[in-house]
Protein backbone atom coordinates (compact mmCIF):
# COMPACT_ATOMS: atom_id res chain seq x y z
CA UNK A 1 0.00 0.00 0.00
CA UNK A 2 2.76 2.45 0.91
CA UNK A 3 4.72 1.63 -2.25
CA UNK A 4 1.68 2.42 -4.38
CA UNK A 5 1.59 5.95 -3.00
CA UNK A 6 4.95 6.58 -4.60
CA UNK A 7 4.10 5.04 -7.96
CA UNK A 8 3.76 7.29 -11.05
CA UNK A 9 -0.02 6.90 -10.92
CA UNK A 10 -0.02 8.85 -7.66
CA UNK A 11 2.62 11.41 -8.63
CA UNK A 12 0.25 14.31 -8.09
CA UNK A 13 1.13 17.81 -9.13
CA UNK A 14 -0.30 20.97 -10.66
CA UNK A 15 -1.03 22.41 -7.24
CA UNK A 16 -2.66 19.29 -5.86
CA UNK A 17 -1.32 20.27 -2.41
CA UNK A 18 -1.41 16.63 -1.29
CA UNK A 19 2.34 16.21 -0.84
CA UNK A 20 5.13 18.74 -0.46
CA UNK A 21 5.91 18.35 -4.15
CA UNK A 22 9.11 19.65 -5.72
CA UNK A 23 7.17 20.21 -8.98
CA UNK A 24 3.79 21.67 -7.97
CA UNK A 25 3.34 23.57 -11.24
CA UNK A 26 3.93 20.62 -13.56
CA UNK A 27 0.66 19.53 -15.21
CA UNK A 28 0.55 15.75 -14.81
CA UNK A 29 -3.19 15.18 -14.40
CA UNK A 30 -4.62 17.98 -16.54
CA UNK A 31 -6.65 19.17 -13.57
CA UNK A 32 -7.04 22.80 -12.59
CA UNK A 33 -6.35 23.91 -9.02
CA UNK A 34 -9.41 23.61 -6.79
CA UNK A 35 -11.83 26.53 -7.39
CA UNK A 36 -9.62 28.03 -10.13
CA UNK A 37 -10.85 28.35 -13.74
CA UNK A 38 -7.44 27.76 -15.35
CA UNK A 39 -4.01 26.23 -14.87
CA UNK A 40 -1.52 28.98 -14.12
CA UNK A 41 1.37 28.87 -13.98
CA UNK A 42 2.14 25.68 -15.89
CA UNK A 43 5.80 24.67 -15.87
CA UNK A 44 6.91 22.50 -18.78
CA UNK A 45 9.76 20.02 -18.55
CA UNK A 46 11.95 22.19 -20.77
CA UNK A 47 11.82 24.98 -18.16
CA UNK A 48 9.40 27.20 -20.06
CA UNK A 49 6.39 28.52 -18.17
CA UNK A 50 2.90 29.36 -19.41
CA UNK A 51 0.77 31.86 -17.50
CA UNK A 52 -2.97 32.20 -18.10
CA UNK A 53 -5.52 34.71 -16.86
CA UNK A 54 -9.22 34.93 -17.63
CA UNK A 55 -10.00 38.64 -17.84
CA UNK A 56 -12.28 39.32 -20.84
CA UNK A 57 -12.82 42.98 -19.93
CA UNK A 58 -9.16 43.81 -19.34
CA UNK A 59 -7.33 46.03 -21.80
CA UNK A 60 -3.77 45.14 -20.80
CA UNK A 61 -2.18 42.30 -18.81
CA UNK A 62 1.52 42.07 -17.95
CA UNK A 63 3.83 39.78 -16.01
CA UNK A 64 5.71 41.66 -13.28
CA UNK A 65 7.83 41.10 -10.20
CA UNK A 66 11.48 41.89 -9.47
CA UNK A 67 12.71 38.32 -8.99
CA UNK A 68 11.11 36.78 -12.06
CA UNK A 69 11.84 39.71 -14.37
CA UNK A 70 15.47 39.68 -13.22
CA UNK A 71 15.69 35.97 -14.04
CA UNK A 72 14.26 36.72 -17.48
CA UNK A 73 16.83 39.45 -18.03
CA UNK A 74 14.20 42.20 -18.13
CA UNK A 75 14.87 43.92 -14.80
CA UNK A 76 11.91 46.29 -14.29
CA UNK A 77 10.32 45.74 -17.71
CA UNK A 78 6.98 43.87 -17.36
CA UNK A 79 6.21 41.34 -20.10
CA UNK A 80 2.85 41.67 -21.93
CA UNK A 81 0.37 38.81 -22.29
CA UNK A 82 -1.58 38.15 -25.49
CA UNK A 83 -5.39 38.12 -25.39
CA UNK A 84 -7.38 35.34 -27.06
CA UNK A 85 -10.87 35.56 -28.51
CA UNK A 86 -12.15 33.62 -25.48
CA UNK A 87 -11.01 36.41 -23.13
CA UNK A 88 -8.09 34.35 -21.81
CA UNK A 89 -4.72 36.08 -21.71
CA UNK A 90 -1.64 33.87 -22.14
CA UNK A 91 2.11 34.25 -21.95
CA UNK A 92 4.93 31.73 -22.24
CA UNK A 93 8.43 32.67 -21.03
CA UNK A 94 11.72 30.94 -20.45
CA UNK A 95 13.32 28.55 -20.20
CA UNK A 96 14.14 29.36 -16.58
CA UNK A 97 16.63 27.70 -14.25
CA UNK A 98 15.05 25.39 -11.66
CA UNK A 99 14.28 27.58 -8.65
CA UNK A 100 11.48 29.51 -6.95
CA UNK A 101 10.50 32.93 -8.28
CA UNK A 102 8.18 35.60 -6.90
CA UNK A 103 5.94 37.42 -9.38
CA UNK A 104 2.83 39.56 -9.84
CA UNK A 105 0.37 40.14 -12.64
CA UNK A 106 -0.56 43.69 -13.66
CA UNK A 107 -4.12 44.07 -14.95
CA UNK A 108 -4.78 47.50 -16.42
CA UNK A 109 -2.07 48.91 -14.19
CA UNK A 110 -3.28 47.21 -10.99
CA UNK A 111 -0.86 44.80 -9.31
CA UNK A 112 -2.50 41.49 -8.29
CA UNK A 113 -1.50 37.96 -7.41
CA UNK A 114 -2.15 35.18 -9.90
CA UNK A 115 -5.74 34.14 -9.06
CA UNK A 116 -5.11 30.60 -10.34
CA UNK A 117 -1.97 29.95 -8.29
CA UNK A 118 -2.38 28.50 -4.80
CA UNK A 119 1.27 29.31 -4.00
CA UNK A 120 1.22 32.86 -2.67
CA UNK A 121 3.33 34.59 -0.05
CA UNK A 122 1.88 35.82 3.23
CA UNK A 123 4.09 38.71 4.19
CA UNK A 124 4.22 42.24 5.60
CA UNK A 125 3.86 43.57 2.06
CA UNK A 126 1.01 43.11 -0.42
CA UNK A 127 1.10 39.41 -1.32
CA UNK A 128 2.83 37.97 -4.37
CA UNK A 129 2.61 34.64 -6.18
CA UNK A 130 5.30 31.98 -6.16
CA UNK A 131 6.49 30.13 -9.25
CA UNK A 132 8.30 26.82 -8.73
CA UNK A 133 10.36 25.74 -11.73
CA UNK A 134 11.24 22.12 -11.12
CA UNK A 135 14.38 20.21 -12.01
CA UNK A 136 14.75 16.46 -12.35
CA UNK A 137 14.18 15.89 -8.64
CA UNK A 138 13.91 17.69 -5.29
CA UNK A 139 16.26 20.65 -4.93
CA UNK A 140 18.42 21.47 -1.93
CA UNK A 141 15.55 23.60 -0.53
CA UNK A 142 12.81 21.00 -1.05
CA UNK A 143 11.33 18.51 1.43
CA UNK A 144 13.34 15.35 0.83
CA UNK A 145 12.96 11.89 2.35
CA UNK A 146 15.32 12.65 5.25
CA UNK A 147 14.82 13.21 9.00
CA UNK A 148 13.04 16.50 9.57
CA UNK A 149 13.32 19.02 12.33
CA UNK A 150 10.46 20.84 14.01
CA UNK A 151 9.35 24.43 13.49
CA UNK A 152 7.53 25.89 16.50
CA UNK A 153 5.69 29.19 16.56
CA UNK A 154 5.99 31.10 19.84
CA UNK A 155 3.71 34.05 20.65
CA UNK A 156 4.86 36.42 23.41
CA UNK A 157 4.22 39.90 24.76
CA UNK A 158 6.72 42.68 24.12
CA UNK A 159 6.88 45.88 26.13
CA UNK A 160 9.30 47.19 23.49
CA UNK A 161 6.65 47.26 20.77
CA UNK A 162 3.63 47.25 23.09
CA UNK A 163 1.86 44.13 21.84
CA UNK A 164 1.89 40.42 21.05
CA UNK A 165 4.61 39.20 18.73
CA UNK A 166 5.74 35.96 17.12
CA UNK A 167 8.96 34.00 16.93
CA UNK A 168 9.65 30.79 14.99
CA UNK A 169 12.21 28.27 16.21
CA UNK A 170 13.60 25.36 14.22
CA UNK A 171 14.90 22.49 16.34
CA UNK A 172 16.94 19.83 14.53
CA UNK A 173 15.89 16.18 14.09
CA UNK A 174 16.46 14.26 17.31
CA UNK A 175 16.62 17.42 19.42
CA UNK A 176 17.81 16.33 22.88
CA UNK A 177 17.31 18.74 25.80
CA UNK A 178 20.08 16.90 27.64
CA UNK A 179 22.65 18.49 25.32
CA UNK A 180 23.19 22.14 24.50
CA UNK A 181 22.86 23.65 21.02
CA UNK A 182 24.17 26.78 19.35
CA UNK A 183 21.50 29.19 18.14
CA UNK A 184 21.35 31.08 14.85
CA UNK A 185 19.09 34.14 15.04
CA UNK A 186 17.92 34.60 11.45
CA UNK A 187 16.32 37.85 10.27
CA UNK A 188 14.20 38.86 7.28
CA UNK A 189 14.28 41.94 5.09
CA UNK A 190 11.98 44.90 4.68
CA UNK A 191 8.40 43.68 4.60
CA UNK A 192 9.27 40.11 5.60
CA UNK A 193 7.67 38.17 8.43
CA UNK A 194 9.37 35.36 10.38
CA UNK A 195 7.35 32.81 8.42
CA UNK A 196 8.95 33.98 5.16
CA UNK A 197 12.25 32.35 6.13
CA UNK A 198 10.24 29.10 6.36
CA UNK A 199 7.98 29.32 3.31
CA UNK A 200 10.10 31.42 0.93
CA UNK A 201 13.55 30.80 2.36
CA UNK A 202 12.94 27.12 3.16
CA UNK A 203 15.48 27.45 6.00
CA UNK A 204 14.13 24.38 7.79
CA UNK A 205 14.32 22.11 4.73
CA UNK A 206 17.76 23.47 3.86
CA UNK A 207 18.94 22.65 7.37
CA UNK A 208 17.35 19.18 7.24
CA UNK A 209 19.14 18.43 3.98
CA UNK A 210 22.50 19.78 5.13
CA UNK A 211 22.31 17.66 8.29
CA UNK A 212 21.42 14.58 6.24
CA UNK A 213 24.43 15.31 4.00
CA UNK A 214 26.70 15.70 7.03
CA UNK A 215 27.56 19.24 5.95
CA UNK A 216 26.39 21.23 8.97
CA UNK A 217 26.35 21.14 12.75
CA UNK A 218 23.02 20.56 14.55
CA UNK A 219 21.69 23.91 15.67
CA UNK A 220 18.59 25.80 16.68
CA UNK A 221 17.40 28.49 14.28
CA UNK A 222 15.37 31.25 15.91
CA UNK A 223 13.52 33.53 13.47
CA UNK A 224 12.21 36.65 15.22
CA UNK A 225 10.16 39.45 13.70
CA UNK A 226 12.64 42.27 13.07
CA UNK A 227 9.87 44.66 11.98
CA UNK A 228 9.75 46.75 15.16
CA UNK A 229 7.94 49.80 13.78
CA UNK A 230 6.10 50.61 10.57
CA UNK A 231 8.49 50.18 7.65
CA UNK A 232 7.18 53.43 6.14
CA UNK A 233 7.68 55.37 9.39
CA UNK A 234 9.57 58.61 8.60
CA UNK A 235 12.08 57.87 11.39
CA UNK A 236 12.51 54.16 10.60
CA UNK A 237 16.27 54.35 9.95
CA UNK A 238 16.80 56.43 13.06
CA UNK A 239 14.77 54.24 15.44
CA UNK A 240 14.84 50.67 14.18
CA UNK A 241 18.30 49.60 15.34
CA UNK A 242 17.92 50.66 18.98
CA UNK A 243 14.41 49.19 19.16
CA UNK A 244 15.46 45.88 17.67
CA UNK A 245 18.48 45.60 19.97
CA UNK A 246 16.14 46.06 22.93
CA UNK A 247 13.77 43.46 21.50
CA UNK A 248 16.61 40.95 21.17
CA UNK A 249 17.98 41.58 24.65
CA UNK A 250 14.71 41.90 26.55
CA UNK A 251 12.53 39.33 24.79
CA UNK A 252 13.91 37.19 21.99
CA UNK A 253 17.14 35.81 23.42
CA UNK A 254 15.68 35.30 26.93
CA UNK A 255 12.67 33.43 25.49
CA UNK A 256 14.86 31.10 23.42
CA UNK A 257 17.27 30.46 26.31
CA UNK A 258 14.39 29.77 28.71
CA UNK A 259 12.61 27.38 26.33
CA UNK A 260 15.46 25.44 24.72
CA UNK A 261 18.77 23.93 25.77
CA UNK A 262 21.16 26.52 24.40
CA UNK A 263 24.79 27.59 24.61
CA UNK A 264 24.40 30.82 26.50
CA UNK A 265 27.45 32.79 25.46
CA UNK A 266 28.61 34.66 22.33
CA UNK A 267 30.37 31.54 21.00
CA UNK A 268 27.00 29.79 20.93
CA UNK A 269 25.01 32.56 19.25
CA UNK A 270 25.02 33.83 15.68
CA UNK A 271 23.07 36.67 14.10
CA UNK A 272 22.30 36.76 10.38
CA UNK A 273 19.85 38.47 8.08
CA UNK A 274 19.03 39.39 4.52
CA UNK A 275 18.82 42.95 3.20
CA UNK A 276 17.31 44.99 6.06
CA UNK A 277 18.03 42.02 8.32
CA UNK A 278 21.61 42.19 7.16
CA UNK A 279 21.75 45.81 8.24
CA UNK A 280 20.28 44.80 11.60
CA UNK A 281 23.08 42.24 11.78
CA UNK A 282 25.65 44.99 11.12
CA UNK A 283 24.30 47.81 13.26
CA UNK A 284 22.85 45.73 16.09
CA UNK A 285 24.99 42.60 16.00
CA UNK A 286 28.37 44.32 15.65
CA UNK A 287 27.32 46.46 18.61
CA UNK A 288 26.41 43.38 20.67
CA UNK A 289 29.56 41.27 20.81
CA UNK A 290 28.62 40.34 24.36
CA UNK A 291 25.68 38.41 22.84
CA UNK A 292 26.85 37.18 19.43
CA UNK A 293 30.12 35.76 18.19
CA UNK A 294 29.23 34.83 14.60
CA UNK A 295 27.51 36.79 11.85
CA UNK A 296 26.03 36.32 8.40
CA UNK A 297 25.41 39.45 6.34
CA UNK A 298 23.33 38.56 3.29
CA UNK A 299 22.91 41.15 0.53
CA UNK A 300 23.60 44.09 2.82
CA UNK A 301 26.29 46.54 3.78
CA UNK A 302 26.90 50.28 3.96
CA UNK A 303 28.62 52.61 1.50
CA UNK A 304 29.72 54.68 4.52
CA UNK A 305 31.00 51.68 6.50
CA UNK A 306 34.30 53.39 7.33
CA UNK A 307 32.38 56.03 9.30
CA UNK A 308 29.25 54.18 10.47
CA UNK A 309 31.19 51.16 11.77
CA UNK A 310 34.31 53.00 12.92
CA UNK A 311 34.38 51.67 16.50
CA UNK A 312 33.86 48.09 15.35
CA UNK A 313 36.45 48.27 12.58
CA UNK A 314 39.05 49.88 14.84
CA UNK A 315 38.60 47.51 17.78
CA UNK A 316 42.07 45.91 18.13
CA UNK A 317 40.53 42.78 19.67
CA UNK A 318 37.73 42.32 17.14
CA UNK A 319 39.19 39.16 15.59
CA UNK A 320 39.41 37.57 19.04
CA UNK A 321 35.75 38.34 19.69
CA UNK A 322 34.34 36.99 16.39
CA UNK A 323 34.32 33.30 15.52
CA UNK A 324 32.94 33.63 11.99
CA UNK A 325 31.86 36.56 9.85
CA UNK A 326 30.26 35.82 6.48
CA UNK A 327 29.40 38.44 3.89
CA UNK A 328 27.64 37.33 0.72
CA UNK A 329 25.50 38.45 -2.18
CA UNK A 330 24.07 37.13 -5.44
CA UNK A 331 25.90 37.24 -8.75
CA UNK A 332 23.29 39.46 -10.39
CA UNK A 333 22.98 41.97 -7.56
CA UNK A 334 26.76 42.31 -7.39
CA UNK A 335 26.60 43.81 -10.88
CA UNK A 336 24.27 46.67 -9.89
CA UNK A 337 23.81 49.44 -7.36
CA UNK A 338 22.46 47.06 -4.70
CA UNK A 339 25.82 45.35 -4.57
CA UNK A 340 27.80 48.52 -3.91
CA UNK A 341 27.02 48.62 -0.19
CA UNK A 342 28.09 45.00 0.23
CA UNK A 343 31.35 45.66 -1.61
CA UNK A 344 31.96 48.77 0.50
CA UNK A 345 31.57 46.75 3.69
CA UNK A 346 33.90 44.05 2.35
CA UNK A 347 36.54 46.63 1.47
CA UNK A 348 36.27 48.28 4.90
CA UNK A 349 36.72 44.90 6.61
CA UNK A 350 39.76 44.19 4.46
CA UNK A 351 41.25 47.65 5.12
CA UNK A 352 41.07 47.07 8.88
CA UNK A 353 42.15 43.44 8.86
CA UNK A 354 38.82 42.09 10.11
CA UNK A 355 38.77 38.39 9.27
CA UNK A 356 35.75 37.39 7.20
CA UNK A 357 34.55 35.32 4.26
CA UNK A 358 33.28 37.23 1.24
CA UNK A 359 31.31 35.27 -1.34
CA UNK A 360 29.43 36.13 -4.52
CA UNK A 361 27.50 33.28 -6.09
CA UNK A 362 24.32 31.71 -7.36
CA UNK A 363 22.27 32.93 -10.30
CA UNK A 364 19.94 35.29 -8.47
CA UNK A 365 19.71 38.97 -7.73
CA UNK A 366 18.34 40.66 -4.62
CA UNK A 367 15.81 37.88 -4.05
CA UNK A 368 15.14 34.57 -2.34
CA UNK A 369 17.05 32.57 -4.97
CA UNK A 370 20.18 34.29 -3.67
CA UNK A 371 19.38 34.02 0.03
CA UNK A 372 18.55 30.32 -0.15
CA UNK A 373 21.79 29.73 -2.07
CA UNK A 374 23.92 31.69 0.41
CA UNK A 375 22.40 29.81 3.32
CA UNK A 376 22.96 26.37 1.79
CA UNK A 377 26.20 26.83 -0.12
CA UNK A 378 28.34 28.72 2.39
CA UNK A 379 26.88 30.16 5.57
CA UNK A 380 25.25 27.19 7.32
CA UNK A 381 27.97 24.66 6.39
CA UNK A 382 30.69 26.93 7.79
CA UNK A 383 28.83 28.15 10.88
CA UNK A 384 30.13 26.63 14.15
CA UNK A 385 32.85 24.81 12.20
CA UNK A 386 35.49 27.50 12.41
CA UNK A 387 38.70 26.71 14.34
Amino acid sequence: MVLCLWSPAFALSQQANVNLDFDPHRNKENLTPFSAPLNSPEVHDDGTVTFRLKAPEAKEVKLAGWALLTALGRARQPVPFAKGEDGIWTLTVGPLRPDMYAYHIEVDGVQVTDPNNTYAAFTAMPPYSELVVHGEGPAYYDARHVPHGTVTRHVYHSDVTGGERELYVYSPPGYDPARTYPVLYLLGGSGELPSNWVYDGRANFIMDNLLAEGRAEPMLIAIPNNQVLHRSHPRHVELTFDLFERELRENVVPLVDATYSTRRNPHGRALSGLSMGGRHTIFVGFNSLDLFGSFGVLSAGDVDAEQSLASFLRDPAVNDKIDYLFLGQGALEAEGFLGERCVALHEALVNHGVEHEYYVGGHGGHDWATWRHLLYERFLPNLWRQP
